[in-house]
Parts: structure tokens; C-alpha cells; sequence
């Protein structure tokens, strides 16, 4: 399966310079692509180095890059924070990573909708303190909070201490803007609350990973700010006993 995929050449970094940018590129430096070959479950021992690094601005750039990818038969691993501990963002056959960094634009908080949009790259914590000012609660809180990013949280559908009350973070997406791997780009949900019409194809995108899409755009629920969060911790004999509590 290997050798079905083509190879990263000079051409091609070329072009991709040409859509994202100089400093949108990072190739032929290893000690800047080790950075992008892991997560944070196991360092070297699980990492792969990718051959060129991308950081795209737009989803019009995400989906030029993609289409390239696909003409030339190269694989791409989209790349959030690498906060996770699957290997998810890990590129096991090399290609292009396609790092959302740059896309870290809280793109609107509306507080008539309880709804935020929001690129890939947004910084969970970041979005968390956005809303607050405006006395809104966004509830999907992965473990990771103060470093994972949301295109990352919806890709692994992650979850934390809070899930038992407010569910993972498939529960909070209203919406997905994503480019398929011909370039094409598409967008599914929103700030509509109903949508009862065929497949519902923003649960089918969360938690894929990667393996479907590249994340443009998210629609996020918010909720009114708690007026009292307490943090508690019970402890218990069994486990038996703490399953039985829940």
C-alpha cells in the first residue's frame, strides 16, 4: 500500500509555497518537522516524520492543497494541537501534514443563538474565556483544555471531567464546514436548533479523525453560564460502588 502513494518533490513544495505562502511551509528541516511526526502518547517510539509540513489560512487554501495532494497521489494527516494520545495526527506514511495553526480565528460569538463559530485552530481554553465574557459557557471541555485545539477536540469527538453532565464534544457541534480530499468544499448544520432532514452528516464527520474531511469552520452550542460550579472529589471502596453512583 506504500507504493501506491507518490512522493513529496521539489515541484510540489513549490506549489504549495505558492498557495499557503513562504512561512506556510516548513520542509526539508528536521528539526522543525520532528515537531509534527508525534502526539503526546509515547514521543519517538510512536512518531513518523511527515515530509512537508502546510499551514493553511482558509478553507479555499485547505482545498487547493488537497486537490494537489490528490492529483499527485500523496497522503496528508490533518494536524490540530497534537495534544491527543491516539496517534491521530501522527503521519504514518510520511506526505503532507496539514497543520490548522494558523486557523485560530474565534469567527463570531452569538449571544441571540448561543451559538460561536469558530476556525479549526481556536485554543479550547481561549474560546472558553471569549464566552464567558459575554456570560456564555461552551460545556465540550476535553482534559486537554488549555492546549488542544476545537478542529481537534470535534476530529477525536473528546471529552473530560464534565462529560458525564454535558456529553463529548459531538454534543456541542451545530455545524462543519469541511474540504473533502478532491478540494471540494461542503458545510452541513449551523445555527438552526431544528434539522430534521436526511442523514445528519455533522455526527457522521465527528470524531472520523481525519479520515473524511479537513475541518474549516465549526458551529458550536453555548449555554448560559453556570451562576456555581463546585469541583468534588468522592472517593469510593469499589469500583463497583463509584460505577453504581454514576
Amino acid at each position: 500500500m506504500v507504493n501506491e502513494f507518490g512522493k513529496v518533490t521539489p515541484s510540489l513544495v513549490k506549489e504549495l509555497r505558492r498557495i499557503v505562502g513562504e512561512k506556510g511551509v516548513i520542509y526539508e528541516n528536521k528539526e522543525a518537522l520532528e515537531a509534527y511526526s508525534h502526539d503526546e502518547s509515547g514521543g519517538k517510539y510512536y512518531a513518523h516524520m511527515p515530509d512537508v509540513v502546510v499551514k493553511p489560512e482558509s478553507s479555499d487554501q485547505i482545498s487547493k492543497i488537497l486537490k494537489l495532494a490528490n492529483e499527485e497521489r500523496v497522503p496528508v494527516t490533518p494536524r490540530g494541537a497534537g495534544s491527543g494520545l491516539a496517534g491521530g495526527c501522527v503521519p504514518l506514511f510520511g506526505g503532507i501534514v496539514i497543520s490548522m495553526e494558523r486557523m485560530n480565528r474565534i469567527i463570531e460569538v452569538d449571544k441571540k443563538n448561543l451559538v460561536a463559530v469558530v476556525e479549526p485552530g481556536v485554543v479550547t481554553n481561549d474560546l472558553c474565556k471569549r464566552v464567558m465574557e459575554e456570560g456564555l459557557y461552551y460545556a465540550g471541555y476535553p482534559m486537554s483544555v488549555e492546549t488542544s485545539f476545537i478542529g481537534g477536540n470535534v476530529a477525536t469527538n473528546a471529552g473530560g471531567s464534565k462529560v458525564i453532565k454535558y456529553g463529548n464534544t459531538g454534543h456541542h457541534v451545530l455545524g462543519i464546514e469541511a474540504v473533502l480530499p478532491n478540494g471540494d468544499i461542503i458545510e452541513f448544520g449551523g445555527k438552526r436548533r431544528k434539522d430534521s432532514s436526511g442523514y445528519s452528516f455533522v455526527k457522521f464527520f465527528v470524531g472520523s479523525e481525519g479520515t473524511l474531511a479537513v475541518f474549516s469552520k465549526i458551529f458550536l452550542n453555548l449555554i448560559p453560564l453556570p451562576g456555581k460550579t463546585v469541583d468534588l472529589l468522592v472517593p469510593f471502596r469499589r469500583v463497583e460502588d463509584a460505577i453504581d453512583s454514576v
